[in-house]
């Protein structure tokens, strides 16, 4: 894996790049704007209802549709192969993506550990008040939004024209520095964000299978569980094989990692993950529409009265004309 590279260690063309990234962003976008634009609306009606986890779900639902308006500007450069915007709005565009990767990480942790604490201790959740998790979430996007920082600063144009995949990463000063980096990224971005997850479900389904519960309690904990298992399912399909592969990446782009295979490998597999953790834009409405059982709840009690009101409507027109 150390040794020097193949004479023939070719690495993906720029072609097939910016072919799957089109193609995946453009699969991502309609799906991506529709879902999380309904999302983001019927969260904003709901935020009045004494519920604590719709704050984390409206700031998910934002962190998702802000990126998913900088795709077309990507989808753009990928098939026209040109950046005319200029490099600040490339760099922008560049940021928001990893912004909504970390801002999504933080805010499906948050909603674990809610539904999991608030199950747990059912009168603490009682006396919680909403503004705690606006706090929380203020602090989220504060702290996500300095720390993303980092990743536009290490890239730069060695063309006007290039932006996203094309742009280089700047070179450490030493590999202790690289490795030292990654190493605080992964475990704080990462590994944390995954053990509470983890924990949580466990915890979660676990208390499912006491003896002698009340229904009552059977069915909250089972709301609890699927809202947890989906930020699960979400974190283990769209963001795991990303930081997984992120930390080989930057290892071959730092020149530490040399082994043709391996780095043939690495690069070809790393724009497949980097799509595949922008797939949370179309994931995440799952939690919003089939998951949180308030959704469906609310939705049947105005599709009835609408019915109901329809229904009086022509009633009472009926016996008007009679």
């Amino acid at each position: 894996m150390m040794g020097s590279p193949g004479n023939n260690c070719s690495e993906p063309g720029i072609g097939f790049q910016h072919t799957f990234y089109a193609v995946t962003y453009s699969i991502i976008f309609i799906p991506g704007l529709l879902t999380n634009s309904i999302a983001l609306w019927m969260l904003w009606i709901f935020t009045r209802k004494q519920n604590k986890t719709i704050v984390f779900l409206l700031n998910l639902a934002t962190a998702d549709f802000i990126h998913v308006l900088s795709l077309p500007l990507r989808i753009y450069y990928y098939i026209n192969y040109k950046w005319p915007f200029g490099f600040f709005l490339c760099q922008l565009c560049f940021y928001l993506k990893y912004l909504n990767m970390y801002a999504s990480i933080c805010f499906l942790t948050c909603i674990s550990m809610q539904r999991y604490l608030f199950l747990l201790h059912p009168f603490k959740a009682k006396d919680w008040k909403k503004g705690y998790d606006v706090a929380i979430s203020a602090t989220i996007w504060l702290v996500v939004g300095v720390v993303c920082l980092t990743f536009p600063l290490l890239r730069k144009s060695h063309d006007s024209e290039a932006c996203f995949s094309d742009l280089n990463i700047e070179k450490f000063q030493s590999q202790a520095a690289l490795i030292g980096m990654l190493t605080v990224a992964e475990l704080v971005g990462f590994l944390l964000p995954l053990g509470v997850i983890v924990y949580c479900t466990c915890k979660t389904r676990a208390s499912l299978q006491e003896n002698q519960m009340p229904l009552q309690n059977a069915s909250e904990k089972q709301k609890a569980l699927r809202m947890v298992a989906m930020c699960a399912v979400v974190f283990f399909v769209c963001f795991a094989p990303y930081h997984i592969m992120f930390f080989f990446f930057m290892l071959v782009k730092e020149e530490v990692v040399r082994g043709c295979a391996a780095k043939q490998s690495i690069l070809y597999l790393h724009p497949v993950f980097l799509s595949l953790a922008s797939f949370n834009c179309c994931l995440d409405p799952f939690l919003y529409f089939f998951v949180t059982s308030e959704f469906r709840d609310r939705i049947t009690t105005y599709s009835s009265l609408s019915f109901r009101s329809r229904l009086i409507s022509k009633e009472s027109v009926a016996s008007v004309k009679e």
